[in-house]
């Protein structure tokens, strides 16, 4: 059974993503967890609360938060009646990432899933900053949601790799099952001045290989440094419809994430995107 966790704040790209998750896994059995964490609109004006009644704001924004995701059950209902689905809530006086930390481990997630921008994310940033956060600090797959995204079937993926980090068995099978349905083409992308692979890239491929067994991929070499023009250039010429990279060390995506080069990333990123996080788990 697939897990799958969606944060939400009750906008129209949080409610775009649940739309975009029901359509992907329509074939899987799965368990959603849809979760509110409303910490953070606590403490958001504390020009409206002195100590003697911040008891009564959380049990307001407590009870706010439950009705609201009753009222998203009902919109999952309407929009995907799936007997194979099941839905749980989690409304929660915590922080997002914590909160989403603590149901990961809890619940053995597969995969979190969420729009790119929500109610509180300034339009000046390019990639929303919650699901920023949730990518770099919680070890679970992540898929991103663009802004307006509407839902099509994944029929060509991109995942860039420098074939330099010894993949997840289970991230890999996340993957490999998300795809297969679809038959969708994965393109491996290697981007490097030579295109001769080392004995240990040469396991990491191999590895791949073996763990997208069900899909059709193709391996590729474009022999170039400038890595975001590459992804995008690839995109847009190609009619990807999902982008997959790996954020660890030593990654493509670290050096993005880490060196603020995820707002120029994501500027012109229009397709869902997920980061595996190559992180150990049963």
């Amino acid at each position: 059974m697939r897990k799958i966790l969606i944060p939400t704040d009750f906008s129209e790209n949080a409610n775009n993503a649940i739309k975009f998750a029901t359509e992907l896994f329509k074939y899987e059995v799965c368990e959603f967890y849809i979760m509110h964490a409303y910490q953070d609109d606590i403490y958001a004006d504390e020009t409206l609360f002195t100590k003697t009644n911040l008891e009564s704001i959380k049990s307001m924004m407590s009870k706010k938060s439950e009705e609201e995701l009753e009222t998203t059950l009902k919109y999952i209902d309407s929009i995907s009646p799936n007997p194979r689905h099941t839905y749980h809530t989690i409304s929660a006086d915590n922080l997002l990432i914590d909160e989403t930390d603590t149901i990961v481990d809890n619940q053995n997630i597969d995969i979190i899933i969420m729009g790119t921008r929500g109610k509180t994310n300034d339009k000046k940033i390019t990639f929303g900053s919650h699901t920023l956060q949730v990518i770099k600090y919680v070890q679970c797959p992540v898929l991103a949601i663009p802004e307006n995204y509407e839902y099509t079937q994944p029929k060509h993926i991109l995942f860039p790799t420098n074939y330099l980090i010894p993949y997840k068995r289970r991230e890999l099978k996340l993957l490999c099952e998300m795809a297969s349905p679809y038959r969708a083409v994965i393109d491996v992308l290697y981007m490097s001045k030579s295109a001769k692979l080392s004995m240990r890239q040469i396991d990491n491929q191999n590895f791949i290989k073996n763990e997208l067994c069900k899909n059709q991929i193709n391996f590729i070499v474009l022999k170039s440094k400038h890595i975001v023009n590459v992804i995008y250039k690839y995109i847009k010429e190609n009619n990807v419809d999902m982008l997959v990279m790996v954020n660890t060390r030593h990654s493509f995506l670290e050096n993005m994430l880490y060196q603020s080069t995820i707002d120029e990333f994501s500027l012109n990123l229009d397709i869902p995107f997920l980061a595996l996080q190559n992180m150990r788990r049963d």
